[in-house]
């Protein structure tokens, strides 16, 4: 798969302000966001935003606030196909054509 571009809609009043961060160059938000790259909803949404949660948190049940949507604008296909390797598990070696010059 190639690149893809993400549109977000988020509900900036489901922040949880006291979660921000002041930084020196400004206050930042820790978010995820989680993406389906094949399918759409029923709205045409391809993922959701939520705010991130601390290790500790996440280990209690606890869980981000859903701040809004994700929609995928642009795609770039690729037509370059990954490598998938087993681990433990030997890799054929390429094959080169004697008739090389060189």
């Amino acid at each position: 798969m190639g690149k893809v571009g993400i549109g977000l809609t988020i509900d900036v009043s489901k922040i949880d302000k006291s979660k921000l961060i002041k930084g020196k160059k400004g206050v930042y938000l820790d978010a995820q966001i989680f993406v389906n790259l094949i399918d759409a909803d029923q709205y045409g949404n391809h993922g959701m935003i939520t705010q991130a949660v601390t290790k500790e948190e996440r280990q209690a049940g606890g869980q981000g606030a859903i701040l809004g949507n994700g929609k995928i604008f642009w795609r770039e296909e690729s037509n370059v196909q990954p490598i998938q390797t087993v681990p433990g598990q030997a890799v054929d070696a390429p094959t080169f054509d004697d008739d090389i010059p060189f």
